[in-house]
């Protein structure tokens, strides 16, 4: 792949092209003045949402990811298909869906960062006392979150969601000719966003400021799958975005774990337990040195071409209608 990042505090000159988007032809439905197409979509997003719900609250781990991912697509399909996406209902409505997200949020990162911890125990030979004690030590952290978690999630107005989605849904939403227009300016923004924020941090390694980026990323990713969705027609234009949150994603996992190992091992120095704490600031030198490591290989894949990529994509497909 060829290389075109930038040096830091440089914009790398990628060619934006112009998205002039077509949608895909066929039978227009009515409803209220606006087509169906829209409404039937939120509303099929709608029950993805709470379909795991339920389980969610039981603290089933996979639920709570499709939770999180089924809110965060509905609220950036609501941006798009809504019939006025700045209008009051749907406004609250992305509001709560954010809390959802956010709610469910911490639970499902302890999740992660205990798969991860637990990945590296298992190919230790032999895992020291004070490293097991430290995976005891997260799993009851997740544990204890998952109940914190529950509650806060009962405390949200789930019907008040439910009742602005239902009238949204009922409105009817705009024809996919509109659709594809914000679809096309809001891309265009997101798209300049990540060239300049990449070109910026160039080979330094931020992880904050990369996590922020890979939620820049994920929103056109799903802003790409309503598109699609539209136009009745599944196109390639997904792939470097979901490549790219996997990539930020596993150096964010270990940012957190790091994280999380100092402020055990703070605790455990001002509780005299120096043994433990050792162990905990060894762990999270092991977690930067990995971080490290999966930056180099995010550096090496070249994000400022996958964003290209993702651009060449998108130009294809609209091509295509």
């Amino acid at each position: 792949m060829s290389k075109i990042l930038a040096q830091p505090g440089e914009v790398a000159a990628i060619p934006a092209p112009s998205l002039v988007l077509v949608p895909a032809s066929g039978p227009v439905v009515k409803a209220d003045g606006h087509t169906r197409l829209a409404s039937a979509l939120i509303r099929r997003k709608t029950v993805d949402l709470f379909r795991y719900l339920p389980l969610a609250l039981t603290g089933d781990e996979e639920a709570i990811h499709q939770l999180r991912v089924s809110g965060r697509r509905l609220r950036v399909a609501l941006t798009l298909l809504a019939a006025k996406p700045d209008g009051r209902r749907a406004k609250r409505a992305r509001k709560l869906l954010r809390q959802i997200t956010r709610t469910a949020g911490h639970s499902r990162d302890l999740d992660v960062l205990l798969e991860s911890y637990d990945g590296r125990l298992k190919a230790l030979p032999s895992p020291t006392g004070e490293q097991q004690l430290l995976c005891h030590r997260l799993a009851t952290a997740r544990r204890r979150s998952r109940g914190r978690m529950v509650e806060s999630l009962l405390d949200l107005e789930i019907s008040r969601l439910r009742a602005d989605l239902a009238a949204l849904i009922a409105r009817g939403g705009p024809p996919p000719s509109v659709v594809c227009e914000r679809f096309a300016a809001d891309s265009q923004r997101e798209f300049l966003y990540l060239q300049e924020g990449f070109a910026k941090l160039g080979p330094h390694l931020d992880a904050e400021e990369l996590h922020a980026l890979r939620r820049r990323a994920r929103s056109v990713r799903y802003a790409v799958e309503v598109f699609d969705q539209v136009r009745n027609f599944e196109s390639a234009a997904t792939k470097p975005w979901k490549a790219l949150q996997g990539l930020i994603g596993v150096i964010h996992d270990h940012h957190m774990l790091a994280n999380w190992f100092d402020a055990e091992a703070k605790a455990d120095h001002k509780a005299g337990k120096q043994a433990l704490a050792a162990a905990a600031r060894n762990e999270a030198n092991w977690a930067r040195s990995t971080m490290g490591q999966l930056h180099a290989q995010f550096l090496a894949a070249d994000p400022m071409a996958i964003v290209a990529m993702g651009l060449a994509a998108l130009g294809q497909t609209a091509q295509r209608d």
